[in-house]
């Protein structure tokens, strides 16, 4: 059992795309953009959404069925244990100026019936009806929110890991550097070339390496928790990165177009527009309800009555209504009249808040540009400068080698090298992110 179990588990390995055999625990393997299919399918948000999407279909259906035909069933069943009784004039009774009590019915009585009414003409009703596509539109637009909104927050996520285990990648190098010059500057102090404080500072240097190094060893643990997180994925799943950010630097540079219309591809924007026709169907309605409506009935029943119960049901006596009831609003104490008032107001509003979010969305997109063009700037320069770093490196340690050269040049070289590497990365990482706010800003993620 344990052999079919394990072999299952391989071929379904081989099966799926994204799972991986790395080590003994089975080890879910994503890409940046199979992070973000991922997260679609399995994020609680996007879920949520979809509820919601569905929802809003069965209240259109709702609507829907208010004008259809709508029948209803009734049944009673009564045991006069007193029968009523009604005073006569006694001049039927040939009892003139007197009163005679007189009871009208039987001990039994039992009712069974349909009814069937049809909404002929009702203001809400046919308002709702053109609502009612609207309405749908304004659920799937929350829902495209969502997944986008889902899309960049694992975007954001993904990048924070990716530059987690470049540093990691970058301290190990660095480590296994720094052990060799420590190494050699060790033998050089035994044979007496150099001095004691070479051989600390160096070794000063490697324990912070080694401590920074399990700093950032956390901290990816802990980005890597949040990815799966934004991902819907439960955290205790083992989750590798198939990107690696130096991947990533071609990629992040897009040519810069001035877009004074970016506005028109958010979703945001394009919510609030639907937002707003909802609230004229809004005030639509409430005018409607002003107007009388209109309604035909169909009642058929069969009624049974004895005074005794065993042949209650062996006699019927059958009642057919047909009828048409009308409703007339006459007053209301002023409510439809503030409510008319209020949902004129709030169509007001919303365009008050269309124009306010077109300022706002021109307004990040301009930042976002900013920010995108520093960070492509601030990229070439960090990359220059590691190069520059590097060199330095080089030529300290050949000095320091031929004894022309101190051991704290050769420190203040690999720390210099060191702080551009990371600020190299910094800068990488600013500038993905900064792509995808300008991504988003312009409307370009789409899902």
């Amino acid at each position: 059992m344990r052999y079919i179990l394990t072999t299952f588990l391989l071929c379904l390995a081989g099966i799926l795309p994204g799972w991986a055999q790395q080590g003994d625990p089975l080890t879910y393997s994503v890409s940046l953009q199979e992070a973000i299919e991922y997260a679609q399918t399995h994020q609680t948000s996007v879920q949520n959404a979809l509820i919601d999407e569905e929802i809003a279909k069965n209240d259109v259906k709702r609507i829907i069925g208010m004008g259809l035909p709508q029948v209803s069933g009734n049944a009673s069943f009564s045991n006069y244990v007193k029968i009523p009784t009604s005073l006569l004039p006694g001049e039927f009774f040939g009892q003139p100026g007197t009163q005679v009590p007189v009871q009208f019915g039987v001990k039994y009585q039992s009712t069974a019936g349909l009814e069937l009414n049809q909404l002929l003409f009702d203001g809400t009703y046919l308002v709702g009806l053109q609502a009612s596509k609207t309405y749908k539109e304004l659920s799937n637009k929350n829902l495209r929110r969502t997944r986008i909104e889902t899309a960049v927050a694992v975007s954001k996520a993904y990048y924070t890991a990716l530059v987690r285990e470049e540093a990691v990648e970058l301290l190990d190098a660095n480590i296994v550097r720094l052990k060799k010059s420590l190494s050699d500057t060790e033998a050089m102090f035994k044979n007496g070339f150099v001095e004691s404080i070479d051989v600390d500072r160096l070794r000063v240097l490697h324990n912070n390496l080694e401590t920074e190094r399990e700093n950032v060893i956390k901290l990816l643990s802990l980005t890597v928790d949040l990815l799966k997180f934004q991902m819907g994925m439960p955290i205790e799943t083992p989750l590798a990165l198939k990107d690696k950010l130096s991947d990533l630097e071609s990629f992040a540079k897009i040519a810069m177009v001035t877009d004074t219309t970016a506005y028109q591809s958010r979703i945001e924007y394009s919510l609030l527009q639907t937002q707003k026709r909802v609230n004229e169907y809004d005030l639509k309605r409430y005018k409607s309800l002003l107007l009388p409506s209109l309604s035909g009935f169909v009642n058929a029943s069969n009624n049974y009555q004895s005074n005794t119960f065993s042949p209650i049901f062996d006699v019927n006596y059958p009642v057919t209504i047909i009828g048409l009831r009308l409703t007339v609003p006459i007053i209301s104490g002023g409510q439809k009249l503030y409510q008319i008032r209020n949902a004129r107001l709030q169509v007001e509003r919303t365009q008050n808040d269309l124009v306010n979010l077109k300022n706002g969305i021109n307004l990040e997109v301009s930042e976002a540009q900013t920010n995108y063009l520093n960070g492509v700037r601030s990229l070439e320069n960090q990359k220059r400068n590691m190069g520059l770093a590097d060199e330095v490196l080089r030529v300290s340690r050949i000095k320091y080698e031929q004894g022309v050269g101190s051991s704290l040049e050769v420190t203040t070289a690999e720390t210099s090298l060191q702080e551009s590497q990371n600020n190299y990365i910094t800068a990488l990482y600013e500038l993905l992110i900064s792509k995808i706010d300008l991504d988003r800003a312009t409307g370009k993620i789409v899902y």
